[in-house]
Order: structure tokens, then C-alpha cells, then sequence
């Protein structure tokens, strides 16, 4: 029988190929932390005085949809789609 991965206090990192300002991070994933899900955020910064570079980061609680958003959004949904 196999053993069950334990992804408590672990996290995964991908390269933000989506990034379209340096606002956005240049790396995002994921991670749990006694067993709650977080969302991390990573860009790539430079140090003025040294020219160092080094991560610099965000951790906060995943991103839901609030019901407002989603009746706005399934408003403009239509089921007349002619295809």
C-alpha cells in the first residue's frame, strides 16, 4: 500500500508566464500551512547598493470569487450563443 503524501507546510513556485507588469509576480504558487491553503507571490528584485538579486514575496489567503462578481459575470453569459 502507498503512502500518502503529507503537503503540510510545503509549497510550489511557477515561473508567472502571464506577467504583464512588474506589479505582477514573477513567480506564483501555492502552499499549505498547517493544513490551510495559501497563495504565494514572487518577484525578482535587485539590491541598490549592492546590485544583489534576491526574491522578495506575498503570502495570503486564495482568491474566491464573491457572489457579487460571479452574478455580474453570469450575467453576461447567454445560453443564445449561435454555435
Amino acid at each position: 500500500m502507498a503512502e500518502q503524501y503529507d503537503n503540510n507546510n510545503t509549497f510550489t513556485l511557477w515561473k508567472n508566464d502571464r506577467k504583464e507588469s512588474d506589479a505582477q509576480p514573477d513567480y506564483r504558487g501555492v502552499m499549505q500551512v498547517d493544513g490551510k491553503d495559501k497563495e504565494i507571490a514572487c518577484w525578482i528584485r535587485e539590491a541598490k547598493a549592492t546590485g544583489k538579486k534576491f526574491l522578495s514575496g506575498r503570502i495570503q489567503e486564495p482568491y474566491k470569487a464573491s457572489s457579487d462578481n460571479a452574478a455580474v459575470e453570469g450575467a453576461a453569459v447567454s445560453d443564445d450563443v449561435p454555435f
